[in-house]
Order: structure tokens, then sequence, then C-alpha cells
């Protein structure tokens, strides 16, 4: 069981981090689909997650995105129009290093 520094003295917790987050609008939800526009501010971040269902990614904006994963940091350059899909089980934190606001939208897979 992992104990916080209040718990516990001995343990000190991260510091807070101060970029903004990402800003998701839930477009559709139903039995099969989940669609979200997420836009990201300067230097915003999705913060650490995992997908629970295959998805596909829908760039709006064209740019480069760095992706934060247990294993290290990669950049990913997407152009508007290009989806890519990714399967169930991805871990990771999104984040725009671009100097303007980075939007996608998102389709998961319900099943």
């Amino acid at each position: 069981m992992k104990r916080t520094a209040s718990e516990d003295p001995a343990v000190s917790d991260p510091a807070p981090d101060p970029r903004p987050l990402a800003v998701p609008t839930k477009q559709v939800e139903n039995d099969r689909f989940i669609v979200t526009e997420w836009r990201f501010a300067p230097g915003a971040h999705t913060g650490w997650h995992r997908h629970a269902f295959d998805y596909v990614v829908v760039p709006m904006t064209t740019g480069r995105l760095t992706l934060e994963t247990a294993s290290g940091t990669t950049p990913a350059e997407l152009v508007t129009g290009n989806a890519y899909a990714r399967q169930t089980g991805v871990e990771h934190d999104v984040i725009n290093d671009n100097p303007h606001e980075f939007v996608f939208v998102e389709i998961e897979a319900k099943g």
C-alpha cells in the first residue's frame, strides 16, 4: 500500500505538476463509442493515464506532441487529418510542446 507524507513523514509526496491540463470535451458516448475532443494549450498535458479501449486519434492541428511512457519520452509528429490507431492498454502522458494550441479528436471503441 502506497503511503503519503501526511501518513508517514519518511515519505515525501511528489511536487505538484505546474503544467496546465489538456481540456477534454466528450462529444458522443453510447454503447459502442466514446468520442472526445482534446484541446491542449501550449505546455498542457493529459496527465498519466491508461487506455481502457482500442482508440483512433484524428489530429485537427499539425504539430509535435511528446509522449511520456514508462520506457521514456518519444516525440510524435502529427498532421491535420492523418489518423492513427492504438490498442487497449497504452499508458502515457501526452504533452503539447508547440507554441500554439493543439487539438485532436479521440474515438474509443467500447467493444
